[in-house]
C-alpha cells in the first residue's frame, strides 16, 4: 500500500461544499423525518423488494489506517457485492428515490481525486465509501458520548433500527443490481456479535496492523485532520453528521465498556501526550477484539483475521482467503486489481518517532498485538 507517514500539508480536500453543507445539516436535524421517509420508500417499494433478501453480507471493521479503505475499494469490485458510495450522502435513509433521480440528473465527468487522507487513495462520487454510520446515530444516538459504552452485542435489542437497517441494505442492493451487501465501518468493531445476530451468516473481514506503523499513521492523520479543519471549519461539522470522529478537532475514542480506560486516554490526548494515548487506544482496541474473540465461538467463525503487513507481503493469496472465507468467487479481476494496488509494507520504522516513542508504544501494545500474531518491533 502507499506510505502514510509523512508530512501532508495540502488542505483543500476539507472544503464542503455550501449545498451539501445545508443539506446535510437539514438531514442530520431531522432525523426522524428521514427514518420515516425511508419507512415510505420501502413501503412503496414492496413489490420490487421481495425478492430481495440480505444473504451473507460482507462486513469490514477494524479500527481507522488498519487498511479497511482498500480492502472496501477491491471488494467493492466484485459482481456480487454492493456498497455505499460517495455520493449517496447526504440522502442515506432514502437511496432508492436519491439515485433514481440522480440517474435521471445530467452528471458531469468527475475526475477522480485523492480523498481527503492524501494516502493515495484517489475516488470520485461513485467510489465505495463508509456511510451507514448515518443510519446508527439516527437510532443510538450515544454511541460516540466517549463516557457512554458503545458495545453492541447479541443481547442488544433494537427491532425499529434492525427492520430499517434490513430494509435500506435491501433498497441498496436493488439500486447497485448486487446480491450481496459489502459495508465498511470502524466502529463496528464493537458491534460484529449484533451484526451476527441481525444476519446470521455475516461474513466479517479484520485487518490488524502492526501497532506502530499503525499509531504513526493515526498521529499524522489526526495532525492533518486538525489542520485541515482549522482552515474549513465546516469540515467538523460535516465529518461529525458522517459519524467520523476518529481525527480532528473532535476527535473521540470507542468506548469499549471501561469509562475509566476511556478517561486516561482522553486525558492523555487533552495533555498533548499522542504516543502513549494512542498506544493505551490500540491496546484498548485490540484486547477487547481478541477477548471477544476467544469467548465467542460463533463469531470467531465468522471473522477472518487479515493481517496488514501480510497483506502487502503476498497479496494475491490473502485476497483468495478473503474471497474464500466470504464465500465470494475468486474473480480474476479482483486478484488483478489486488496486484496493482497493494504494495509491499515498509521494513523500517517512522522516522519521526523517538526510542522513548518506541519504548511507550511497545510497553502498551506488546500483550494484545501478540494475540493478533504481530510481533515487530525495533531491536533494542
Amino acid at each position: 500500500m502507499t506510505s502514510d507517514v509523512g508530512t501532508i500539508e495540502a488542505t483543500d480536500g476539507f472544503q464542503v461544499a455550501m449545498w451539501l453543507h445545508l443539506l446535510g445539516g437539514f438531514v442530520s436535524r431531522h432525523r426522524g423525518l428521514w427514518t420515516w421517509l425511508g419507512n415510505m420508500e420501502t413501503h412503496g417499494l414492496s413489490d420490487s423488494l421481495a425478492s430481495i433478501d440480505v444473504h451473507q453480507p460482507v462486513y469490514i471493521a477494524g479500527l481507522a489506517r488498519s487498511g479497511s479503505t482498500i480492502l472496501l475499494e477491491i471488494l467493492a469490485q466484485h459482481p456480487d457485492l454492493g456498497a455505499h458510495r460517495y455520493q449517496d450522502y447526504p440522502m442515506l435513509f432514502t437511496p432508492y428515490l436519491w439515485n433514481r433521480y440522480l440517474a435521471f440528473t445530467p452528471q458531469s465527468e468527475a475526475k477522480a481525486v485523492e480523498r481527503t487522507h492524501r494516502d493515495g487513495i484517489y475516488i470520485t462520487p461513485e467510489s465505495p465509501e463508509a456511510f451507514e454510520e448515518v443510519l446508527w446515530m439516527a437510532f443510538f444516538p450515544d454511541l460516540h458520548d466517549p463516557l457512554k459504552s458503545a458495545v453492541l452485542d447479541g443481547e442488544t435489542h433494537n427491532p425499529a433500527f434492525e427492520a430499517f437497517y434490513r430494509d435500506h441494505i435491501r433498497k441498496l442492493l436493488l439500486v447497485r443490481g448486487g446480491r450481496r451487501y459489502l459495508s465498511k465501518g470502524n466502529y463496528n468493531v464493537t458491534r460484529l456479535a449484533y451484526l451476527l445476530k441481525i444476519f446470521e451468516d455475516a461474513r466479517m473481514v479484520l485487518p490488524v496492523r502492526e501497532p506502530i506503523w499503525h499509531i504513526a499513521s493515526l498521529i499524522r492523520q489526526h495532525r492533518h485532520f486538525c489542520q485541515g479543519q482549522k482552515a474549513h471549519p465546516r469540515a467538523v461539522a460535516h465529518l461529525q453528521r458522517v459519524g467520523h470522529f476518529e481525527f480532528g478537532e473532535d476527535r473521540r475514542p470507542i468506548n469499549t465498556g471501561g469509562n475509566e480506560q476511556v478517561a486516561q486516554i482522553v486525558s492523555l490526548w487533552e495533555r498533548g501526550a499522542e504516543v502513549e494515548g494512542w498506544a493505551r487506544y490500540w491496546a484498548c482496541i485490540h484486547n477487547y477484539l481478541a477477548d471477544r474473540l476467544e469467548t465467542d465461538r460463533r463469531l470467531r467463525d465468522a471473522v477472518m483475521i487479515v493481517r496488514h503487513e501480510a497483506f502487502c507481503d503476498d497479496p494475491i493469496e490473502t485476497m483468495r482467503a478473503i474471497l474464500a472465507h466470504c464465500n465470494l468467487s475468486a474473480d480474476e479481476d479482483i486478484l488483478r486489481l489486488t496486484a496493482e494496488r497493494i504494495q509491499p509494507a515498509p521494513s523500517d520504522q517512522p522516522g519521526f518517532f523517538s526510542d522513548e516513542d518506541l519504548d511507550v508504544i511497545e510497553h502498551y501494545t506488546r500483550t494484545a498485538a501478540a494475540r493478533f500474531g504481530l510481533g515487530w518491533y525495533p531491536p533494542g
